[in-house]
């Protein structure tokens, strides 16, 4: 199990470079996440790079993540990688988050998406990027309308993390790949 592996398995199953970026952005909150619980940051990364790679060719619930998850099984990923993407889907009920694992990846994966929505409408992209703006963005009922809020707040509950605190994580984790993630914003002096 190591990271080119699993970014190669991205790149076969999806296309879609907006999907693709939503991994890796998801890759970049969990590793932080993973480093601030002493956690491991590759198991971490990987199942935040992971989590999304069968969307594009299963999008139907149950199909995804369970596609997926029987990819990684012939693959040889450890229990604990598949279960935590199995996890992420509300809809599998046989699959409750239970570890810290779990819970980091659902608590990142819908708020990755919506940081990436806020950083997009902003001149500078994601640099200087506030939880405040995140915040007021959510109440906007017409704004990134796929992203669901009550996911967002549900996943930093259950995490037990402050969700002002999460949002500034994430988007701070997200900082540090800007570039990959295209969220530079259109300012010339974005660093």
């Amino acid at each position: 199990m190591n990271r080119a592996d699993a970014y190669a398995l991205v790149c076969e199953y999806t296309q879609s470079g907006s999907l693709q970026k939503h991994m890796l952005a998801v890759e970049a909150a969990m590793r932080a996440y993973a480093n601030k619980f002493g956690e491991d940051p590759q198991k971490w990364s990987i199942v935040g790079l992971l989590h999304d790679f069968d969307y594009e060719r299963w999008p139907d619930p149950p199909d995804h993540p369970l596609k997926g998850a029987a990819i990684l099984a012939e693959r040889g990923y450890p229990q604990e990688i598949i279960y935590a993407i199995k996890s992420h889907a509300d809809y599998l009920t046989d699959c409750p988050r239970i570890s810290r694992l779990d819970k980091a990846l659902y608590a990142c994966d819908e708020l990755s998406g919506f940081c990436t929505a806020t950083a997009m409408v902003r001149p500078s992209g994601i640099h200087g990027m506030k939880a405040k703006s995140v915040r007021k963005k959510m109440k906007q009922k017409s704004f990134a309308t796929n992203v669901n809020r009550d996911d967002i707040m549900r996943g930093a509950e259950d995490l037990g993390v402050e969700l002002n605190e999460h949002i500034q994580f994430v988007i701070d984790a997200m900082t540090t790949i800007a570039d990959e993630l295209e969220l530079n914003g259109d300012s010339t002096d974005s660093p």
